[in-house]
């Protein structure tokens, strides 16, 4: 008889879990509080536009290959997909901007027209950072976090010094031009930390950003969770929408039930791919691995406020991925990570789907969001987001040098509270928790409960980290924890017998 297994929640690292659990001969079911699937990749359709919710940069393609490859398929069996050129621009100014095109040598041009003699150190600093993407990427990653030994091996030992600088530091000893530093320390941004809290080693991040390139999904980033729900469904999961789990049920030191919506339903197997603190919530106190003061020590990655625009009419001295770097990103950064406040100058980032995809925006019209990181925990008001609009807005008119405040045909806001009414997510964080040296690998939240059986867990908190292509990755390695221990009582079971 089929095990059967409950999964909270319907990200990426649940689908993902999913498709491999339900591949391994189980019996799956997802349980999504929302009346859509994706979690926090969902999608906003209004007046003929269609938006992201969540995710918008699809990094790191040879990730989703790999899991379409799992089970015999690959992206293009599902969506298209366009590399972007460019694959974004970098506002410091009024009309004063750097653009990073398609490929390495563009980019050395780039460098190289900002600071002469800048791109033989761009070529060496992005050799180290495919070495280390080759290393993190293709072995690393792949382990479930279970213990120090994993990031052991004969590659790491040449890299373990990297561990112990930051990606800042790296970067300012061989960039002087300020510019071209920041562009450099922006994909760590995608990490969760810093760029002075991130380790070297995550420099591979500017390999996935420079060496590989930024991609688009035609109908957008939610096309990946389409294509995921299909694959599950072909595997036989079930899914089930507008089914809120309220608790997790233990008994005898196991995890058995879960109460959905005011209903138990029995299962050998729970996991949960919901953020990893409000899983624990669902659990008696005495059953929860994790204190409230564990969480409150750790360093969450930022939360966001954000704007879905419409806008009648076409915009001009922008591209797909843009971003507003016109002010101090240290100051904005303090206000983070260092004393959690609303920030006084704002950086954002500003992407525009329907410059490369015509689903996005009706004929003539363009599709706006706008992200402005900050501080989980925040207070979040009707009239704080109105005020941070109208602060990015005026900006965005005169650094582009174009007038579009009066063109918007509507906007929709999300922030802190809508990141815990829709994700239950701890402090509204909008990523997860940061990789910073003390939160990475073994040193995260674990995949599989230590105070109950047959309770496991998947998504941002824990094993590998923030961002779409962890996630998958998660979603892998829970379902080999599951199936390891489940194939080996089955094996136990049999020897008994025999």
């Amino acid at each position: 008889m089929k095990k059967s297994v409950s999964i909270i929640g319907s990200g990426f690292s649940s689908l993902a879990a999913s498709c491999y659990l339900a591949k391994d001969g189980f019996d799956v079911t997802i349980f999504e509080k929302n009346s859509t699937i994706g979690g926090r990749a969902r999608q906003l359709k209004k007046e003929g536009f269609t938006f992201d919710i969540g995710p918008t940069w699809y990094w790191m393609p040879d990730v989703f290959d790999r899991f379409f490859a799992d089970f015999d398929t690959s992206p293009s069996d599902f969506y298209k997909l366009e590399k972007l050129n460019p694959a974004y621009s970098v506002y410091f100014g009024k009309e004063d901007y750097i653009t990073i095109e398609d490929t390495l040598e563009k980019i050395c041009i780039a460098f190289e027209n900002e600071e002469p003699g800048s791109s033989i150190k761009l070529k060496k600093f992005i050799a180290t950072a495919k070495s280390n993407y080759d290393i993190a990427i293709k072995d690393l990653v792949y382990n479930p976090g279970e213990s120090p030994l994993e990031l052991v091996t004969l590659k790491t030992a040449t890299k373990l010094n990297q561990f112990f600088s930051n990606i800042k530091r790296d970067v300012r000893k061989s960039f002087k031009n300020k510019r071209l530093s920041q562009i450099l320390e922006f994909p760590v941004l995608f990490l969760g930390a810093k760029p002075s809290n991130t380790p070297s080693f995550y420099s591979f991040m500017n390999y996935a950003d420079f060496g590989i390139g930024t991609f688009h999904p035609k109908g957008g980033m939610y096309q990946v969770i389409l294509a995921m729900e299909k694959l599950a469904k072909s595997l036989g999961v079930t899914i089930k929408t507008n089914a809120s789990v309220e608790k997790i049920l233990v008994h005898n030191g196991t995890a058995s039930k879960i109460l959905s919506n005011g209903k138990i339903f029995e299962s050998d197997i729970i996991l949960s791919g919901a953020d990893y603190h409000h899983s624990e919530t669902l659990l008696d106190e005495e059953y929860r691995q994790y204190s409230e003061s564990y969480w409150e020590k750790k360093t969450f990655a930022p939360s966001s406020l954000l704007f879905y625009v419409g806008f009648d009419k076409k915009l001009i001295n922008v591209n797909h991925h843009t971003l507003f770097f016109d002010v101090d990103f240290d100051v904005h950064a303090e206000a983070i990570y260092d004393n959690p406040k609303w920030p006084d100058e704002p950086l954002f980032y500003a992407s525009f789907p329907s410059i490369t995809d015509d689903n996005a925006a009706p004929t003539g019209k363009e599709a706006g969001i706008f992200l402005i990181p900050l501080a989980p925990g925040l207070e979040d008001t009707k009239e704080l987001r109105e005020h941070y609009f109208n602060i990015i807005i005026k900006r965005f008119e005169r650094l582009t040098s174009q007038k579009v405040e009066k063109n918007i045909i509507f906007k929709e806001s999300f922030c802190v509270n809508d990141f815990i009414k829709d994700y239950n997510s701890y402090k509204g964080n909008a990523y997860g928790m940061a990789n910073t040296l003390l939160q990475t690998a073994f040193l995260r939240p674990k995949l599989k409960s230590k105070k109950v059986k047959n309770l496991f867990f998947t998504g941002q908190l824990t094993v590998p980290g923030p961002g779409v292509p962890p996630s998958l990755i998660s979603g892998k390695l829970v379902a080999e924890l599951i199936n390891k221990q489940f194939s080996r009582k089955t094996t136990s079971l049999k020897a008994s017998i025999l």
